[in-house]
């Protein structure tokens, strides 16, 4: 891999840049300002002496050089004074620098104080120094100089610049080092995730995926252990389908099968040839609702089952189911019964749908609870929703169980044999959302209570909905 294209070299090339700008900046603003500062304080500092400095001239009588010497020591700066023959000429007449005065010929910051007759101060350069100078004019006549080196000032600025050169190019093979070091750890914990994501795309939820960090590289690793811990209950309960599902197949099948090669080969009289055909089409009926449950099991995950927004009389689903499961009630011992039945539960969904739904909660009644279980079909209103419910008091359902029986492929056990194919109540309560309802499960020993619920009609139909 190209290091440039890595995260240690990019968060390393990123921390390079931001120290390299932050260099420059000192480089360009800082240092420039702290030159700029430094200048102004000294020509306020030659400003502030001037003043006293003419008045002491003023009043030397002999030889004012003693008296710019001990101005000049005062003030830290070199003390000129200059007679002016014109506003375009100025001569040397006393100086604190006892060597000679013949540097300062043409002095520009002496020569434009008294061509403007006003003090003016600024930076010149002589030779390698540069200085700060303020001249002004004096009252006799002619024009006071003070001059003051900043070599020694500027050459401190020069020091700090080099420091913070040398300091800066530690900070950058600092930065590179600590990026590197630092990004490569969490390169590596990524490269955890990404064999962990491998693993999990490849089927293989065996392993799980940890990470003690407690950033977000930490969460991120918590989210794929949740999801690896999903898919393999999904990926368990898929196995547990196909095998329930090849169950289902199988025995209707067989059973078909077998009655055909007895049809077939037999000589059979009517009254055992209309026992099979009845067997038969039993096993029908069964192969076409698992059928049914698959097709809408991918509608449903299509996004592609249509669901109505009509009024649904939900008395009249209760009488329909009553009717239709009375023989299945009698047949497997159950009491099968209506109780509270609201006619004003009037909701809004698909009738076939919420018939559906009613046989799902119905069918899970008859098949979980053992004989002699009264199950009981009601409805009811509240506000501007309204409820099917159906009852039982059987022995009730665990609280594992309640989490879980919505799920697809989940099959409780019924004597300890697991029954149905998982798909009834998942789909139910699919349907229940479709119809913007919903399914609430409640139960302990004794009773066990599932309520469909669904918006009321208020006298008008909406569209169908996708």
């Amino acid at each position: 891999m190209n290091p440039l294209r890595s995260v240690g070299g990019r968060l390393s090339l990123a921390l390079v840049v931001v120290v390299a700008a932050a260099l420059a900046l000192v480089d360009l603003i800082v240092v420039p300002s702290l030159e700029h500062n430094l200048i102004h304080a000294k020509l306020v500092q030659l400003k502030d002496a001037a003043p006293g400095i003419a008045a002491q001239y003023a009043a030397a009588t002999v030889d004012p050089t003693p008296t710019l010497q001990a101005a000049g020591e005062s003030a830290s700066a070199r003390v000129s004074v200059f007679s002016a023959l014109d506003v375009q000429t100025l001569i040397p007449v006393a100086d604190s620098n006892l060597s000679s005065s013949r540097d300062l010929s043409n002095d520009p910051i002496a020569n434009q104080a008294n061509q403007l007759g006003t003090a003016v101060s600024g930076t010149v350069q002589r030779g390698e120094n540069r200085y700060a100078e303020f001249a002004r004019p004096l009252s006799g006549g002619g024009v006071l100089l003070l001059s003051a080196s900043l070599h020694d000032s500027l050459a401190n600025i020069h020091l700090v610049r080099r420091r913070l050169l040398v300091a800066g190019l530690i900070a950058l093979v600092a930065s590179l080092v600590v990026g590197y070091g630092a990004a490569s750890m969490f390169a590596r914990r990524l490269r955890r995730l990404e064999q962990a994501a491998e693993r999990i795309a490849d089927g293989d939820f065996s392993e799980p995926v940890s990470d003690t960090g407690r950033d977000e590289v930490g969460e991120l690793a918590r989210a794929f252990e949740r999801m690896r811990e999903r898919l393999a209950g999904l990926e368990r309960a898929r196995r547990e389908f196909i095998a329930n599902a090849s169950h289902e197949l199988r025995t209707p099948l067989f059973s078909l099968g077998g009655h055909l090669e007895l049809l077939v080969e037999e000589d059979l009289d009517d009254a055992t040839r209309r026992e099979f055909l009845s067997r038969m089409r039993e096993q029908v009926d069964r192969l076409t609702k698992l059928a049914g449950e698959l097709l809408d099991l991918s509608r449903l995950d299509a996004g592609r089952l249509r669901v109505d927004r009509d009024p649904v009389d939900l008395a009249q689903i209760t009488e329909l189911l009553l009717e239709e499961f009375d023989s299945r009630a009698q047949g497997t011992g159950h009491e099968l019964s209506r109780d509270g039945v609201d006619g004003s539960a009037t909701g809004l969904g698909d009738e076939q749908r919420v018939l559906q739904v009613g046989r799902a909660l119905v069918e899970n009644a008859l098949r979980h609870t053992p004989a002699g279980t009264q199950v009981v079909v009601g409805t009811s209103r509240n506000g501007d929703r309204v409820a099917l419910t159906v009852a039982d008091d059987g022995p009730g359902i665990s609280q594992t169980a309640a989490v879980q029986v919505f799920e697809r492929f989940y099959r409780g056990d019924t004597g300890g044999r697991a029954s149905g194919s998982g798909l009834g109540l998942a789909i139910a309560r699919e349907l229940a959302v479709a119809m913007q309802g919903e399914i609430e499960l409640s139960s302990e020993p004794g009773r066990t209570v599932f309520t469909f619920w669904l918006p009321a009609a208020s006298g008008t139909t909406s569209p169908a909905i996708e």
